[in-house]
């Protein structure tokens, strides 16, 4: 077969996990990611150094540490000159939109190497907080800029404290409850079904940051070590974030692969890539059970690798709430009651790990091994940002498409503007609720909810409050959804009772 030869392919993957007690301290950020970038070109087992050959390097946004020049600082301490340093924003499809990017340019002749790092030293930094410490680590910024957010928050949003994925996944899955009609304690049960897999898996990956196995009731069952967060889910049932890990991923043409020395068996051949976007807040979404930017993902990555979900041997669905998941097998019309798949390669981020924006680098490398141990099999690995309104799906094959088959990939850009509707900041009149979740304390009790609701009339959507307990209490019993309710603007918040 004739292979484009600025196909491009994986040609390394490292990852590491610091397992550390007590006074332990990982390495900070920069020597991680030094560390695991290095791990990576050995990785290719390439006859030529693949980090002197590398063009463009790409650094997932640390939340660790404000370094004044990151990328630089990282290509300094690797002894490398790439032609093009960059530090990427945030959000969970970040790590395989620079790879996207990357391969769109390497489809294109216009860059032939290119490497992706990320590594997060969270865990480390909250136990020296915990001490009373603070991190000694290098090249503080002088001024950090903070977090950098691509769309500032709403309005109504900051009044209402619209804040916690934890809180806007949980609406979201709540909404997909209602249309399925599910009884709410059956949904939060099966929550516990979806996720028990995924903790085997960590069990037996030696980087997972919680290996250990769990029974579905072990993950749901409300005790005081396992409290709700935001109903309907619990501790044990959300990305953990404050891990030590680090991951890398070196991205070549065939041709520089060859010319590097790399041999067949390490390449796995990205086959098709796509990114979409949803509306940015969360009560502008106009369907709250179901994502269209995850579908049009979806189906535009499988359409360029000219496979279906039938034919992609292993998956690793973005985990960081179950609502994430739930959206992405219905949109790949995976039955969750009925398949007997496995879901992820890594156990998923409340197991294996979620650290900030890296995860996907984790989960690439993952694949990227699970598929050189099963030559000739398909791969899917997803991304979700921020609030479920950035998603993106890639295929990946150690087998490359024929030239005259080859796609072009399509890179993670700007696309066309999603369907929103109206956000209103004041309402008072009746509502219907769209969807709600409740917002839990660390001692467990149930302290305010948050409702979206539909206004009459087709006016759009508002926000609202709930912080009478009765009402907390039937949010949790009763499928809410559907509910009449009254709104009373109130200071800069919409208070909600029950009609």
């Amino acid at each position: 077969m004739s292979i484009n030869p600025q196909s491009p392919c994986i040609i390394g993957v490292s990852q590491r996990t610091w397992h550390l007690s007590g006074e332990e301290q990982a390495p900070e950020p920069l020597l991680m990611a030094a560390e695991v970038l290095r791990s990576a070109a050995k990785d290719c087992q390439a006859t030529s150094d693949p980090l002197a050959a590398v063009q463009s390097l790409d650094l997932v946004y640390c939340m660790s540490w404000p370094y004044d020049d990151p990328a630089g600082r990282l290509a300094a301490e690797l002894g490398i000159t790439p032609q093009r340093l960059a530090y990427s924003g945030i959000g969970g499809t970040v790590p395989q939109q620079l790879l996207s990017a990357a391969a769109a340019q390497i489809s294109a002749g216009q860059l032939e190497v290119a490497a992706v790092v990320g590594a997060e030293a969270l865990d480390t930094k909250r136990r020296l907080k915990r001490a009373g410490e603070r991190p000694n680590w290098s090249y503080r910024h002088a001024k950090p800029e903070g977090i950098p957010f691509e769309a500032p928050f709403h309005p109504s949003e900051i009044a209402h404290e619209v804040f916690q994925a934890w809180l806007t996944f949980a609406a979201r899955d709540i909404a997909r409850r209602a249309r399925l009609s599910v009884e709410p304690e059956l949904y939060r049960r099966q929550i516990g079904e979806l996720f028990a897999p995924m903790t085997h898996t960590a069990a037996n990956n030696p980087n997972a940051w919680f290996p250990q196995v769990r029974s579905a009731a072990d993950l749901v069952d409300v005790t005081a070590e396992n409290r709700l967060v935001g109903y309907p889910y619990t501790k044990r049932t959300v990305a953990f974030m404050d891990v030590d890990m680090s991951a890398a991923v070196i991205i070549a043409s065939h041709e520089a692969a060859d010319r590097l020395g790399v041999p067949q068996d390490r390449r796995v051949y990205l086959r098709g890539s796509s990114y979409a976007t949803d509306a940015v807040y969360l009560a502008e979404h106009p369907d709250l059970s179901r994502s269209e930017a995850m579908t049009t993902a979806f189906g535009s990555a499988l359409q360029q690798a000219d496979v279906s979900i039938e034919e992609i041997d292993h998956l690793d669905l973005y985990s960081c709430f179950a609502s994430s998941v739930h959206f992405a097998a219905d949109a790949l019309g995976i039955d969750l009651l009925s398949a007997d798949r496995s879901l992820t390669v890594t156990g998923g981020l409340p197991y294996a790990g979620g650290p900030a924006s890296n995860y996907l680098s984790h989960s690439i490398a993952a694949m990227v091994e699970v598929l050189r141990a099963d030559p000739g099999s398909f791969g899917l690995v997803s991304g979700v940002g921020m609030h479920m309104t950035k998603h993106i799906a890639a295929v990946y094959c150690t087998e490359p498409a024929s030239a005259a088959a080859e796609p072009a990939v399509e890179p993670a850009g700007p696309q066309a503007a999603p369907t929103a509707l109206p956000l209103v900041d004041s309402y008072s009149g009746p509502a219907k609720i769209a969807t709600y979740s409740v917002v839990h304390g660390r001692d467990g009790s149930a302290q305010w909810g948050l409702l979206v609701v539909d206004l009459p009339h087709g006016a759009g959507r508002a926000y609202g409050r709930v912080e009478e307990a009765g009402f907390l209490a039937r949010l949790e019993a009763e499928e809410m959804v559907g509910s009449e309710v009254r709104m009373t603007a109130q200071n800069d918040r919409n208070l909600a009772r029950s009609a």
